[in-house]
């Protein structure tokens, strides 16, 4: 199965999605949401012991909310106010990313950037590298969403999931001393087939996102700028597949021809010789007739 490069989907009404994806980059929408909340001066506000956080918007910006994949949409909207559930990474995205919210805690406290940073980090342990992956995603205009029912930690989307399949089934692996025992995610030879199975069965890449970190502490946003993202894809090669698309360099091919262009040539070589013997055993014989005579 080749998975590579975007599955647009099918619009009922013969739609191409993407040419409407093109037409409204994710960028573009991205900027038109910032410039939105940002002037609303919007305060979210946090679960209580958890990272999630609810976001109360009027209906424009709820659909922008919604055209650039943030959050999910809660059931309780009314006609002028609509409230989204927001997930820890997409919280701080918000927050320290596009810095067009503010955030207050359970009990209705706003909280500084710090606050809300040690306050993810408590629920979560493993938040810092999360949304480091998270934020290097969606800096380059992808669209990232939970992997959970994947078994992954992320999918990414080249734009909104009504318009496209996801690509990429996305595995965050901290690596440095900085992570502690969080360290060795798929350095089982086990894990990581499983990972490459299952992304594939779903018709997924899996992409491993390495965040390395060796000398920064992780207690404050301060050290997102010192951790390093690598990116490596990885693929299990078929043979059926690459056989039945020629994938391999057309040796075969050439070493075939060759051989034909052999067979012919000793062909030819034997049809001449039975040729030339033909003719000498003719002389032969009537220059035995002649002699008898």
């Amino acid at each position: 199965m080749d998975i590579s490069g975007p599955r647009w989907k099918k619009g009922k009404d013969g739609k191409d999605f993407a040419a409407l994806a093109a037409a409204q980059p994710m960028s573009s929408i991205v900027a038109k949401l910032r410039s939105s909340l940002k002037g609303s001066k919007l305060v979210a506000t946090l679960s209580t012991g958890g990272g999630d956080a609810v976001l109360a918007v009027n209906p424009q910006q709820a659909a922008l909310l919604s055209r650039a994949a943030f959050g999910r949409a809660l059931e309780n909207a009314g006609a002028e106010k609509q409230w989204f559930q927001l997930g820890a990474e997409e919280v701080f995205y918000l927050r320290h990313a596009l810095e067009c919210i503010v955030v207050e805690s359970a009990s209705k406290d706003l909280m500084s950037q710090g606050e809300l940073w040690d306050h993810l980090c408590s629920a979560s342990e493993s938040f810092p590298e999360m949304y480091r992956a998270y934020s290097h995603l969606r800096s380059k205009n992808w669209v990232v969403r939970s992997g959970l029912q994947y078994g992954t930690d992320f999918v990414a989307y080249r734009h909104h999931p009504a318009l496209v399949h996801s690509e990429f089934a996305v595995v965050v692996v901290p690596e440095g001393s900085g992570f502690g025992g969080r360290c060795g995610r798929l350095k089982v030879w086990s894990d990581l087939l499983c990972a490459l199975r299952a992304s594939g069965s779903v018709a997924k890449t899996l992409l491993v996102l390495t965040i390395s970190s060796n000398v920064c502490e992780l207690g404050s946003p301060d050290c997102l700028e010192q951790l390093v993202v690598h990116e490596r894809t990885i693929t299990r090669w078929i043979a059926q597949q690459c056989r039945e698309q020629r994938c391999e360099p057309r040796r075969e091919e050439e070493a075939y021809k060759e051989e034909q262009d052999r067979t012919g040539e000793t062909v030819v070589f034997n049809y001449w010789g039975v040729i030339l013997g033909f003719t000498v055993l003719s002389s032969l014989l009537v220059y035995k007739l002649r002699f008898r005579q």
